[in-house]
């Protein structure tokens, strides 16, 4: 077999062992499913009239179609956190020193849990985006091809964040380490635009609302599935998203190779 098809093979396998895992354990993703999903309701039930008339002087509807799209970004940078602790918890207990006694690709046991973690965030981002749609949002604006580009923004963005909780994994002692080396990837959603427009901030707060991955990719995606305004913030989410894919990616190779020796 060929050095690609050899790599397929076990990344393949690799990505069902991790599955497995979620199934079987699926209290850890159901845990960082419930923040974003508490936040969407404590916002919209307890603030959203007050936070609807003090951004454009509407109604709750207008905050709920406002803050869905950050709170979805949110599910993702929860989510990764999982992976996190699940590198760590490999790295720790020792599986992965067996694993690399074995006639298997060395990169196929990062792939796995990457392509694991991915299709987890996509499915954590359908279950809350279903609790929004239950609550109230709508997207009527949105053509198919801006649909598409939203589902491919979600994707890259997922990808991105789970190239850097590997990292983040592979880096701490141990799982409870992890969990809380990730918590940037919840905390930063926190201080964007997510819940309030950057314009509304205090002027010295505003450039860290502003310059982080978040902010970019929130108002593309409020663009996309409610037709506002995108402006630059496109082309900054993708670059966000390529350059964080690499950062992880070179940082997790490097570390799991080093941890080899």
């Amino acid at each position: 077999m060929s050095s690609l098809s050899l790599t397929v093979r076990d990344s393949s396998t690799m990505l069902r062992r991790n599955l497995l895992h979620a199934r079987r354990y699926p209290s850890l993703t159901l845990n960082l499913l419930l923040t974003p999903v508490m936040l969407l309701l404590l916002f919209v039930y307890i603030f959203g009239d007050a936070m609807s008339a003090g951004i454009s002087g509407g109604d709750r509807s207008d905050y709920i179609a406002y803050i869905v799209p950050g709170i979805l970004l949110m599910t993702i940078g929860s989510t990764t956190i999982g992976t996190a602790v699940s590198v760590s918890t490999d790295m720790t207990e020792g599986i992965i020193a067996r694993f690399r006694t074995m006639a298997i690709h060395r990169q196929s046991v990062l792939i796995g849990h990457v392509a694991g973690s991915v299709l987890q965030c996509v499915m954590s981002v359908v279950l809350v985006g279903a609790v929004g749609v239950a609550i109230g949002f709508r997207s009527t604006d949105a053509t198919a091809m801006e649909w598409l580009a939203a589902f491919g923004l979600l994707a890259l963005f997922a990808l991105a964040l789970t190239w850097i909780a590997v990292g983040m994994g592979l880096v701490s002692p141990n799982a409870e380490a992890a969990g809380n080396n990730a918590m940037p990837l919840i905390f930063l959603p926190l201080i964007s635009s997510t819940f309030v427009p950057v314009d509304a901030m205090p002027g010295w707060f505003q450039p860290i609302a502003e310059y982080q991955p978040f902010t970019p990719a929130i108002e593309t995606l409020r663009g996309l599935l409610l037709g506002t305004e995108i402006g630059h913030n496109g082309w900054l989410a993708v670059g966000w998203c390529l350059a964080l894919t690499v950062l992880g990616y070179r940082w997790s190779k490097a570390r799991f190779d080093r941890d080899a020796k």
